[in-house]
């Protein structure tokens, strides 16, 4: 009698042991993983509601204390998130007339990120290229983009199923880089641009936020790319090609546009062929001036601050700080970062969370607290970023300036570390690989 429990107990242990096999099978493994990994992630939120985690900066350091960009210390790719050299103009804005009410343009295949983790970067970029005639797949551009961890013997789209965002110097990069044709992006974006360059025929590839209930059901905010293709007058709205749920041709109100938009500081990205540079800078007009875009998006900004409330509100002084930090007024960016952070601390209605994924898109209040010489407000904002907001810390961005930070405060045990976990976890990853390579660091 005393021997049934122990056979019992060998029966569970075998049968679990069966369990695990059956379930790194290949066929299986595909099937489940995600279910799996969703389950972790909502045993995790449900003891750290992720949107309960607070980051509260520290008293700011006097002004002889901020650091100026040296060689030693400017990030290289990761830094240029307003990419393509252009001279800087001086004329005033001159309004261009769109000739239609409205237009679709034509001849875009529709790409989904289907069957694919935080895949829309791929797809819309996929979308983008195919337009003018690249030939390519999503796969192809997620193969250099987000290759995944380097030391996981998967596939790659496996591998790359815990980078949970593709930043838009990576994708402008991949253009230039790796495609004959061109990309550049610019903050500050209004709609009455988007339509200018959908009446030349140029669609435009946006970085936006949405929100929608999650398990918890609660409302809950997350970034996402979109492909603008068309607009039209009448019904006052945008025709895009949404990746994700709205699928091909789906019209968005022209205010709805702007409300996702503003909490990306009206990002927007231009692929085009070389040959065709000229008319896209001259649709840019004084968008070609990267100090005059920051200024005006940075009025927009406050002025905006006054006029909303809650989450929008919030969005729009960290609006403030991101065309701060494009301005290289670091310490003013700084004090913008913390007050929306103290408006962030007080936000958290009951249906609707705090935007905690914020620092998995934007990294412009690392940029402010580094370069103000705020060493440990950027070592804890990545702490709280990787320890309470993601349910795995594999943010190569924030282990990359918590790594900055720690070794410009003396660290250099932690910051190596950091780094090299950084270039483990994104092995395509310039900014960390730069670094090591100055470091010395194998």
């Amino acid at each position: 009698m005393q021997k049934k429990p122990s056979r019992i107990f060998l029966w569970i242990f075998l049968g679990l042991i069966a369990l695990v096999g059956l379930y790194n099978l290949p066929p299986i493994h595909s099937r489940l993983s995600w279910r799996v990994d969703n389950l972790r992630t909502q045993v995790k939120y449900y003891f750290n509601p992720p949107d309960e985690a607070i980051f509260e900066p520290s008293t700011p350091v006097p002004t002889s204390a901020i650091v100026e960009p040296t060689a030693t210390f400017t990030p290289t790719p990761e830094a240029d998130i307003l990419s393509t050299a252009i001279p800087t103009l001086t004329a005033t804005i001159v309004p261009t007339a769109y000739p239609e009410i409205s237009r679709l343009v034509e001849n875009v295949v529709y790409v989904d990120q289907d069957n694919r983790w935080n895949y829309c970067g791929p797809a819309n970029l996929t979308m983008s290229l195919l337009y003018w005639g690249w030939d390519g797949n999503r796969d192809d551009i997620a193969k250099v983009i987000k290759p995944g961890a380097a030391d996981e013997e998967l596939d790659f789209i496996q591998r790359g199923k815990t980078d949970k965002n593709v930043m838009p110097y990576e994708m402008v990069d991949f253009v230039n880089e790796q495609t004959n044709f061109r990309a550049l992006i610019r903050h500050g974006g209004e709609i009455d641009l988007l339509k200018k360059f959908i009446a030349a025929g140029y669609p435009i590839l946006i970085e936006k936020g949405r929100s929608e209930k999650d398990y918890t059901g609660k409302v809950a905010w997350l970034g996402h790319y979109q492909f603008v293709t068309g607009y039209n007058d009448v019904g006052e709205n945008f025709i895009v090609q949404d990746t994700y749920n709205d699928g091909p041709n789906h019209p968005v109100e022209y205010a709805v546009f702007e409300e996702g938009w503003r909490s990306f500081n009206n990002l927007f990205m231009v692929v085009y062929p070389p040959a065709q540079e000229e008319e896209v800078l001259e649709i840019l007009g004084m968008w070609q001036d990267q100090n005059w875009v920051s200024e005006r998006a940075l009025k927009k900004a406050e002025a905006e601050e006054k006029e909303l409330e809650s989450n929008d509100q919030f969005f729009a002084i960290f609006n403030q700080g991101t065309n701060l930090v494009n301005l290289q007024r670091y310490a003013e960016a700084a004090t913008a970062f913390d007050r929306a952070f103290a408006l962030y601390a007080e936000l958290g209605q009951e249906e609707t969370q705090r935007p905690y994924r914020i620092m998995w898109y934007q990294t412009s209040p690392y940029w402010a607290y580094f370069y103000a010489g705020r060493y440990q407000d950027v070592i804890n904002l990545a702490d709280n970023t990787l320890n309470e907001t993601i349910s795995e810390p594999t943010l190569e961005e924030s282990l990359y300036w918590r790594a900055m930070a720690e070794y410009a405060a003396g660290d250099y045990t932690s910051a190596f570390a950091d780094m090299r976990e950084a270039v483990r976890l994104n092995p395509n990853f310039s900014p960390g690989l730069f670094y090591l390579a100055q470091w010395g660091v194998e």
